[in-house]
């Protein structure tokens, strides 16, 4: 039997009809006005004129649509060690509010989940405090060092999803060589942070037309595109399973497509501040936009839409990146590098990605929950016997970003002050409730 790779706290498992909602879900063939009767935590029957039974509560859904939960496989909730910024409790909660039923942690704290005790001790935090279920990348080398393979069988067994230096480049074609060997015996896939530091440097935006204006250090595209190419023909002469992280830029998107032509074993997921931001947004030097990879050109931002729609990246990951204060109320260039997005990774691309009509909604729904097949975790959908993982929104509402706080620790939202249609009013995960507004729902 293998490991739990999911973690929550005990929740009491939800009683639910939500009447005449929409029902949207790509995967399932759904769109359409019905009723959903969740017993126990798991969806018992979808259609119409459905009866409640006795002790289940009754929502009108009328206007609202309900979508599969979504699942992020990209966040940071920096525990342990950074709990100044986030925490289990405070990130899973702000997954929770943007509608997500499951995201996965990166291994970059303090300290670096490199042992299985470090996993141990997470997983069974987790099993106290997340408030949606979490899971868990250990990383692929000691320390984020790069030098020395983290045992990646035993962080297998203790539950890793995968393995992962994010943050940081694995920079040795040799070490990530030998990663890849390890991952054919260990299972689970390597999700790799694309840049190469003797091209990035000491850049803090994207090198172009408006780093030079600004007189700031750029960061090439071909930091990261070198890589993805690098990696991809590791991956294909090893045999072994890539995952890469945050695209930014066209030739990225070119490298990727091209390796999935020649069947590498290759996925790839871009951010909603990549696929909505450029680098002109810099200009006002809110450092809440200061990222890494950086917000690149317009040529890039529409190659990556390209790509979601071909297929060439296969999820939408936040990359949720909380930090304090006084981490990014300094000078541009002193700032740390990151933005939060998991409250506002939905509304985000519906404002500025379906309403204009760029992209279908039922193709941002579905990139949205994604990831989870990516880490071989069930992926949510909307049918009878399938646990309750849903999220219902609100597509007619607009919020400001911000204006009622967040429920992550940290406010370094690049969309805050923005407002944005589209509002998550209850999301269901593993079966029970994670998140209300109660306001939005009657």
């Amino acid at each position: 039997m293998s490991a739990p790779r999911l973690f929550s706290r005990e929740a009491a498992p939800v009683e639910l009809l939500l009447k005449g909602v929409h029902v949207l879900d790509p995967r399932e063939g759904i769109d359409a006005v019905r009723d959903i009767l969740v017993r126990g935590g798991e969806i018992a029957a979808i259609g119409e004129g459905l009866e409640a039974p006795d002790g289940v509560e009754v929502l009108d859904g009328a206007g609202l649509h309900a979508l599969p939960g979504f699942v992020d496989p990209h966040v940071h909730l920096r525990t342990p060690g950074q709990e100044y910024k986030e925490d289990l409790a405070t990130g899973t909660a702000a997954a929770a509010a943007g509608g997500y039923c499951a995201v996965v942690a990166m291994p970059n704290t303090d300290p670096t989940v490199d042992d299985p005790s470090v996993l141990g001790a997470m997983t069974d935090r987790a099993r106290r405090e997340a408030v949606v279920p979490v899971g868990f990348m250990a990383s692929i080398t000691r320390g984020l060092r790069g030098q020395e393979l983290t045992e990646m069988a035993a962080l297998r067994d203790a539950g890793a999803l995968g393995f992962t230096d994010d943050g940081k480049p694995v920079t040795s074609a040799g070490i990530l060589r030998r990663a890849l060997q390890y991952q054919r015996l260990a299972g689970g896939v390597l999700a790799l942070h694309e840049e190469d530091p003797t091209l990035s440097v000491d850049g803090v935006m994207h090198e172009g037309a408006v780093s030079a204006g600004l007189g700031l250090a750029g960061i090439p595209s071909v930091s990261e595109s070198t890589m993805v190419a690098r990696d991809a023909a590791l991956a294909a002469y090893e045999g072994g399973r890539i995952h890469v992280q945050h695209l930014s830029c066209v030739e990225s998107v070119e490298a990727v497509a091209a390796a999935k032509a020649g069947g590498t074993r290759i996925t790839a997921e871009a951010s909603p501040h990549h696929l909505t931001l450029t680098d002109e947004a810099v200009r006002a030097l809110d450092t809440s936009r200061k990222m890494n990879p950086p917000l690149r050109a317009e040529a890039d931002r529409r190659a990556l839409i390209a790509g979601l729609r071909d297929g060439t990246i296969d999820c939408i990951a936040t990359d949720h990146a909380p930090h304090a204060r006084h981490e990014k109320e300094v000078p541009w260039e002193e700032a740390s590098m990151g933005t939060t997005g998991l409250e506002t990774a939905f509304a985000a691309v519906y404002t500025d990605l379906v309403v204009p009509g760029v992209l279908p909604l039922a193709l941002v729904v579905e990139k949205l929950s994604a990831g989870a097949a990516l880490l071989d975790l069930p992926t949510p959908r909307l049918a009878p016997g399938a646990p309750a993982d849903l999220t219902l929104v609100d597509l007619a509402a607009t919020w400001e970003v911000g204006a009622e706080g967040y429920a992550s620790r940290s406010e370094n939202c690049c969309f805050h002050g923005r407002e944005l249609q589209g509002r998550v009013v209850l999301t269901l995960a593993a079966g029970s409730i994670a998140h209300r507004t109660p306001v939005a729902v009657t």
